[in-house]
């Protein structure tokens, strides 16, 4: 009886402990939307690094801080960190509207972006608040906060219009408004109902917890975290600009679009709990690593179109040119046919490329022409249309791939440090969080470089194949080493 009033305990606890990190993601991926839309709208002139640095500057303070903010939660308990947490990155969300400048708004954006530390802050009070059989899914059920980045992607857009529908130059001030309202209000909710525990006192000192983190492991899970996580947040905001400048769709069609990667992705990270679970971690980040692989592969396709050299026209005797046509040349009295341009209209219907082919004659009436010499010249164009709706299902495919990855990395933490999950579960986080933070830059400056936007996809590609060659050969270095024991308990001590 006793357990099962606890159990209750907890789990009003887990309610208002998710819906306060559901609030701060959303908060946290603002800028995806709002920098978006200024710059459509002209309310401000920043060119697409800036933009980059705007999107990634909020997810860089989250980052970097939950490595700190976790050991204060261990320290001082959830309750306090928590509603401080929330009541401060209010303050410069209802600044932000007062922002005139590049510099003044990265600064606001660095402030407010300490809500994404409320991962580390959330993961240490869910923990502590549920005994070790309920741990696994207690974290999953808190880990869809996560879906808070769909809130502002599904959202943002229609509010955005409509603040600006009678003031199109100041209604978007009262967007950053309500959301650090929200962060208020949630703030006063948790300092009055939330009930604060903490970590029994630890021998450790914070020296020896830290020189866990020279393990090469914790990297190794770091990076794989970099992709699943930091990807997912920098493609919660980039594609948002990529649906608008690719698709020309609407801030509205293209909001949604995002939610539709964000939210089955933050949603499904509980099921990837369960896999890991039933399956075993490292049968589960095989499968999310080579998803990763084919499916960016498919998405860094450009949409495109290349002209080039096709079969062309020799004559195939000397003589004078007596006739010229679109469709006909006469060398002689030898009439050779000639392929006429016919266009193809595919509207970005299509989902395969498509190739149309003509020849355009180079020679004149009355010209002498060699044996063997160019008579018309034969011209291809391929076009790919890189099928809107097409895309969206792989993008969204792919979202769902980095959830359930998500949920698989923080699985092998508890198996492999037992004692430091605290330590190593903020380090990854923290790793996660930078991938958050650089990825937009990196994507920006790719743009920039190339002219593609499918760029950002290459990245991936890339990255997808080096985190998963080096999770293979690691694998490959057990089995030969303890063979054939591991090949036994490979799943259980990954």
């Amino acid at each position: 009886m006793e357990n099962a009033k606890s159990l209750s305990k907890s789990h009003r606890m887990l309610f208002l402990n998710t819906l306060a990190f559901t609030v701060c993601f959303a908060c946290w991926t603002l800028n995806g939307v709002l920098v978006t839309y200024l710059v459509d709208k002209g309310i401000f002139n920043w060119d697409v690094i800036q933009v980059g640095w705007l999107l990634g500057i909020p997810i860089l303070t989250g980052a970097v801080m939950r490595l700190p903010l976790g050991i204060l939660t261990d320290k001082y308990g959830g309750k306090y960190v928590f509603s401080l947490l929330l009541l401060l990155c209010s303050i410069p969300l209802f600044l932000l509207p007062l922002a005139n400048s590049f510099t003044m708004f990265a600064l606001l954006s660095f402030l407010f972006g300490m809500v994404g530390t409320s991962f580390a802050v959330g993961v240490g009070y869910t923990s502590i608040l549920y005994p070790k059989e309920w741990q696994g899914r207690a974290l999953g059920i808190f880990g869809m906060g996560n879906a808070g980045a769909a809130i502002t992607t599904f959202i943002a857009p229609s509010l955005l219009n409509q603040f600006s529908a009678n003031d199109p130059e100041n209604g978007w001030k009262l967007l950053p408004v309500i959301y650090g309202a929200a962060l208020l209000i949630i703030g006063v909710l948790f300092l009055i109902f939330a009930e604060n525990k903490k970590m029994e006192k630890s021998t450790k000192t914070i020296p020896q917890m830290l020189s866990t983190l020279t393990n090469v492991r914790v990297w190794r899970f770091g990076a794989y975290y970099f992709l699943v996580f930091g990807c997912f947040v920098a493609y919660s905001q980039w594609l948002l600009p990529n649906f608008m400048n690719v698709y020309q769709t609407s801030l509205v069609m293209g909001g949604m679009f995002a939610t539709l990667f964000s939210l089955p992705s933050g949603v499904i990270r509980a099921f990837g709990g369960y896999l890991s679970d039933k399956y075993g971690a490292r049968k589960v980040m095989y499968w999310v690593l080579g998803s990763s692989v084919i499916l960016s592969a498919l998405l860094m396709v450009p949409k495109m179109e290349v002209t080039t050299a096709g079969s062309g026209i020799m004559a195939k005797n000397a003589g004078i040119v007596t006739n010229v046509s679109p469709t006909h040349i006469k060398v002689g009295e030898t009439d050779i046919a000639v392929m006429a341009k016919k266009e193809n209209v595919t509207d970005g219907a299509t989902i395969l490329p498509t190739k149309t082919s003509w020849q355009e004659v180079i020679v004149s009436e009355n010209q002498s022409v060699a044996k063997k010499e160019l008579l018309a010249k034969g011209i291809t164009k391929i076009k790919f249309d890189a099928n809107m709706w097409v895309y969206l299902v792989l993008v969204i495919l792919i979202g769902i791939s980095w959830g359930i990855g998500k949920a698989a990395v923080y699985k092998h933490i508890p198996e492999y440090f037992p004692t430091e999950v605290g330590v190593v579960g903020g380090m990854v986080g923290l790793l996660g969080g930078l991938g958050g933070f650089f990825c937009p830059i990196i994507f920006s400056y790719l743009l920039n470089f190339t002219g593609l936007w499918s760029s950002s996809w290459m990245f991936v590609l890339l990255f997808s194949i080096i985190c998963l060659v080096w999770m293979h050969i690691t694998i490959t270095k057990m089995m030969n080493k303890n063979e054939p024991n591991l090949s036994k308990q490979i799943e259980t001590k990954n």
